[in-house]
């Protein structure tokens, strides 16, 4: 990734809208991770960018499969899944299969006017020692990080993917990360978690993506 492409990145991206529930689903403990984020695009050209098979790859992963309702994807080392709802150019549903664990996702987008479209992701889970040990911030950062490669790859189409583990280890992507990791420690807390547990949680989050040791408390 150039260092133009990331020179507002001092931080997590201001414009970025975390929020975290702690809800039931299929009877079970779970929560729900929200983010939203604004482009400079069209509705349109966002919905082709999360739906079509031929451009996901220039901005998250190599992806598999039918993409239409009722079909099965799958993205090249990670998840796959069912297409279990899909209203165009408005909103998508699919389960999210990985390691034997199903959780779900959720994406809408809609028309902000002046020439912006606004995207919204929803990642439901059932809660776990994983959620004990990073709280939000696992699954908050992880998709965090594929919506600031949507806004490059919307922003400039032609363009090569930036490679994940090179930006990771950025000075500009470790200040992403940590960033991204505290707010998502803030949305926790406004969610009912303890402050201690859920900074706590944020720091573990920091040092799983980026590869370095905590700071001492």
């Amino acid at each position: 990734m150039g260092r133009g492409r990331v020179a507002d990145l001092s931080g997590a991206h201001p414009s970025i809208e975390r929020t975290v529930s702690l809800l039931e689903r299929d009877g079970q403990a779970a929560s729900a991770v929200t983010l939203a984020r604004s482009f400079r695009t069209t509705v349109d050209d966002l919905w082709d960018a999360v739906t079509n098979g031929e451009r996901i790859p220039k901005w998250f992963l190599p992806i598999s499969g039918e993409l239409r309702l009722g079909g099965r994807y799958q993205l090249e080392g990670n998840a796959g899944g069912e297409i279990t709802a899909c209203e165009p150019h408005a909103h998508f549903a699919v389960t999210w299969e990985f390691g034997g664990d199903v959780s779900w996702v959720e994406v809408r987008v809609a028309d902000e006017g002046a020439g912006r479209a606004r995207l919204a992701l929803t990642h439901t889970a059932h809660l776990s020692e994983h959620w004990d040990e990073y709280g939000p911030g696992a699954t908050g950062v992880g998709w965090e990080m594929g919506l600031l490669g949507l806004a490059i790859h919307l922003a400039e189409p032609d363009e090569p993917m930036p490679d994940e583990a090179a930006f990771a280890t950025s000075p500009e992507g470790k200040a992403f990360i940590t960033g991204s990791s505290e707010a998502w420690g803030h949305a926790a807390v406004a969610a009912g978690t303890d402050p201690a547990a859920a900074h706590a949680a944020a720091r573990r989050t920091t040092v799983f993506y980026t590869g370095e040791p905590a700071d001492a408390d």
